[in-house]
């Protein structure tokens, strides 16, 4: 919940909170307009303002905690990245992990298709590779796909290096059907050094 949904919900005004808090009421002002950031707010701040609205620090920033990152890593690490923590937490773990943190709408609400029907595409694999049911929370994201496929940067090179596209015919061909479906060439997830 946003400062401002909270005050809406209090029915409290921003000059209000700033009397009852003994804050300055530029402060509040800022935190509520963006203009501040309520997670950068001293302990002291957050702690009058979280004991004036009744609710807990934690509450006045935990959208703002965990919010997707704004950092966008290249691709090729992103999945280097989600292959590794496959390895690392097991298929079954993996899977529990990203569907209960929410990660693959998160990421689709904010625009990184790529990164979501990937880490979808790999919640499929490891479901179907353990016999597990799909979750049908993400069957409108299973119904889209990226507009061109995309290749693994290595792959790329391989065709700009030999002058041809054998490499990429080769990598389609050779996809796993579930990065397949999303236009995500993938041929490998589990050879991870």
């Amino acid at each position: 919940m946003t400062l401002n949904s909270i005050l809406a919900q209090k029915n409290m005004t921003r000059y209000r909170l700033a009397k009852v808090t003994g804050l300055p009421n530029a402060t509040i002002s800022d935190i509520c307009s963006g203009k501040a950031r309520i997670e950068k707010c001293s302990a002291d701040t957050l702690y009058k303002i979280a004991r004036a609205l009744d609710v807990s620090m934690e509450e006045l920033i935990r959208e703002q905690m965990e919010a997707v990152p704004e950092h966008r890593a290249s691709f090729d690490v992103f999945k280097s990245n989600i292959c590794h923590q496959v390895k690392d937490q097991g298929d079954l773990d993996f899977i529990i992990q990203t569907l209960e943190s929410g990660i693959i709408r998160k990421y689709a609400s904010q625009g990184w298709y790529a990164e979501s029907l990937y880490l979808l595409a790999m919640v499929d694999y490891l479901s179907r590779e353990n016999g597990l049911p799909l979750c049908t929370d993400y069957d409108d994201l299973r119904q889209t796909k990226l507009k061109k496929p995309l290749y693994p940067f290595s792959v790329i090179i391989a065709d700009a290096i030999v002058g041809d596209s054998k490499h990429t015919k080769n990598s389609m061909d050779n996809a796993i059907p579930e990065f397949a479906r999303f236009n995500i060439v993938e041929s490998e997830v589990r050879n991870v050094v």
